[in-house]
């Protein structure tokens, strides 16, 4: 398995959990888990996914996340696992 962290977070607009997930499924990344909460008007959504079967690669899957935060006025992250694991051990 090919795990990634995706991270979503910004100000709440109607569309934002869709617009991630349309992207996500058309480049064949699976959602393994999710969770979102919204606390006093700001979104924020953790995804693991796997990119087993992904038709881009990572470095591109970055940029096009990037793009989308900006276009739908969320900042969007991706992070490999093991770099997500090392930054937020104690």
């Amino acid at each position: 398995m090919n795990k990634v962290i995706i991270t979503v977070v910004g100000k709440d607009t109607v569309g934002i959990i869709a617009r991630v997930c349309t992207y996500l499924a058309e480049n064949k990344i699976n959602i393994l888990d999710i969770s979102q909460t919204i606390v006093s008007g700001y979104f924020n959504m953790m995804m693991i996914t796997d990119m087993e079967n992904a038709t881009e690669k990572f470095t591109k899957v970055v940029e096009d996340l990037d793009a989308l935060g900006e276009e739908i006025g969320v900042k969007i992250k991706a992070q490999k696992e093991e770099i997500f694991e090392s930054m937020h051990r104690l």
